[in-house]
């Protein structure tokens, strides 16, 4: 049985990573910040008995360590970075009133979360035979599809990521670990709203095809939930 990490997975699209990959058999490693709060995690775990949920916050260092002492001798075939924060209050704001602190957050969350898990189950990803890092990211990272200001916490966060996963991609390469840089698309999820066209369980389900197929030529690429390469 496979072991999957899954990072910010009590809602949306990170439930929807649980559901699915438990429902195919593999063992689920489900992370998020209150356990205790996330009865919809809790009750898919009552139903999967290869789901287990874990406490961690992606900005805390000393959770991090203590979720990776727990599991130190064992192997992750896939760590899904899918935690991540969108300040829609202050996303629209105009450069005179932008929140300079909720920006850091974003970033710390964003960008600094996806590094830190990483960097602390390297040990664990090589201990697979195909071990491969999916970092959940969005098309408003890229720079070549900014056509309206606005959001400049939340862009620059994504962009930021993608070019530290595309380095990363080159580091973790020689270990046979891939890197690959997802966008799920606008959902119909707490963060995107009622009015999102698509759903989790279709961008989940694609997104998941897409890591099905990966090989080591595609490390670092930037791919929609379809496959379809989004320019930089």
């Amino acid at each position: 049985m496979s072991t999957v990490l899954i990072t910010g997975s009590n809602r949306g699209l990170g439930l929807e990573w649980v559901r699915q990959y438990a429902e195919e058999g593999r063992r689920v490693l489900a992370t998020c910040r209150h356990p205790s709060e996330a009865h919809d995690l809790m009750d898919l775990k009552n139903i999967y008995p290869n789901i287990s949920i874990h406490r961690l916050d992606v900005t805390s260092m000393d959770e991090i360590d203590a979720l990776r002492r727990e599991f130190l001798n064992e192997g992750v075939d896939l760590l899904i970075n899918n935690a991540g924060v969108y300040m829609e209050k202050y996303e629209d704001s105009t450069l005179d009133k932008c929140r300079f602190d909720e920006w850091e957050m974003t970033f710390d969350v964003n960008v600094l979360g996806n590094f830190r898990v990483t960097r602390a189950f390297l040990e664990n990803l090589k201990r697979s035979d195909h071990g491969l890092v999916a970092a959940i990211s969005s098309h408003m990272g890229s720079i070549a599809e900014i056509d309206n200001p606005g959001s400049y916490a939340y862009r620059s966060s994504k962009a930021a990521l993608n070019a530290a996963m595309k380095g990363l991609s080159l580091e973790l390469k020689p270990f046979n670990i891939g890197v690959l840089i997802l966008h799920p698309g606008w959902n119909n999820t707490r963060m995107g709203g009622p009015e999102a066209p698509f759903l989790p369980k279709d961008t989940v389900a694609g997104m998941r095809k897409v890591i099905q197929s990966f090989t080591m030529e595609q490390i670092g690429r930037f791919l929609r939930f379809d496959g379809i390469e989004i320019p930089w």
